[in-house]
């Protein structure tokens, strides 16, 4: 139904269907992670805004859980893909095989990787070559592969989750900025407070573990995601909220009328228009549950760091400085 078709009642509606079913998925994640409910909305949020997210934190906090949790709740498939320095394109993607009939006839079949599937985990992602790491760009942005020049297209939803490990950098490939801009998010992952790691042993070293329920039946929960990443669209964004976007946008690029001090000191090169659609649709999934069809500075506010963090490319001096990204961020936008 167009938004021109939906009255206001059933855009009420749909709008409470979204907050409700989003609720539940965090609740049900959350018996499963622990003290993490910010980590598990931004990851849902991606989700329902049709993009990807780039987790970074130390082994052991629970990443690959996480992405195993989201999927069985939404009763989705779940792939995942260890990407090691050895690991080839065709490993991720498939390849043709060659297959003989009862015949004897000889044909090349396709054989899909593990790229098809709906959840999908790349877990170390910064451990495998660039050229490997350029075989997800196609299907992170076009949501298809293209092997031996056939077109393969992805069934939706088609959501990636990446993990890359910050600690130990000894024989890792650091995603170039191109591919870094194709997620909509990048997660930090802390460690957890003494009250937290006290309530997951308590929870994974006893006789039973938990498991989550799934929400939604498997044979609507397409459609329903689907319906709700369309719902998230219609999310309607004021004049002047837009040129907050482009302000922000443009005080975090080096040169520009609105760049600050910090900025032009430690910024080489500032987020694009990726960027600020990232914010956008972040956005527009927070105003939803908040049971509003439009969008509020607040929602922009929770969403800036994880959407722009990973599209600030700064200059040694920062690094020398141990500036990062989130700290010039958090001063661009407490300064507008």
């Amino acid at each position: 139904m167009s938004e021109q078709e939906m009255t206001g009642k059933e855009l009420e509606a749909a709008i409470e269907g979204f907050s409700t079913i989003f609720h539940k998925l965090e609740d049900e994640i959350s018996t499963i992670i622990v003290g993490n409910k910010e980590i598990i909305q931004l990851s849902l949020t991606a989700l329902f805004a049709g993009g990807h997210v780039l987790l970074e934190g130390a082994p052991g906090l629970g990443k690959t859980r996480l992405v195993r949790a989201i999927s069985e709740t939404l009763g989705l498939s779940f792939r995942r893909i260890q990407f090691t320095p050895d690991l080839m394109p065709t490993d991720v993607t498939g390849t043709q095989v060659l297959t003989e009939d009862e015949s004897g006839k000889r044909t090349f079949v396709f054989k899909p990787g593990p790229i098809f599937g709906h959840i999908i985990l790349a877990d170390e992602i910064n451990r495998a070559t660039p050229k490997t790491q350029s075989s997800l760009l196609e299907a992170m942005e076009e949501h298809q592969t293209t092997v031996l020049g056939e077109r393969h297209v992805l069934e939706e939803p088609f959501f990636v989750l990446a993990t890359q490990n910050p600690v130990e950098l000894e024989g890792t490939y650091p995603l170039p900025e191109a591919q870094l801009d194709r997620f909509l998010l990048k997660i930090l992952l802390k460690n957890p407070t003494p009250e937290n790691l006290k309530e997951i042993l308590t929870r994974t070293t006893g006789s039973k573990t938990p498991a989550p329920t799934q929400i939604i039946e498997p044979e609507i929960a397409r459609e329903t995601i689907e319906n709700m990443k369309k719902l998230a669209r219609k999310v309607t964004i004021a004049d002047p909220l837009l040129e907050v976007i482009v302000r922000i946008i443009s005080a975090l690029t080096p040169g520009s009328q609105y760049a600050t001090d910090l900025v032009n000191s430690y910024v080489r090169f500032g987020p694009g228009p990726r960027a600020a659609q990232a914010m956008t649709l972040a956005a527009k999934v927070l105003a939803l549950l908040d049971n509003r069809i439009n969008l509020a500075f607040e929602d922009l506010k929770t969403v800036v760091i994880p959407a722009l963090r990973h599209r600030l490319i700064l200059n040694f001096q920062a690094e020398a400085d141990e500036i990062d990204s989130d700290q010039i961020i958090e001063q661009v936008v407490n300064a507008r």
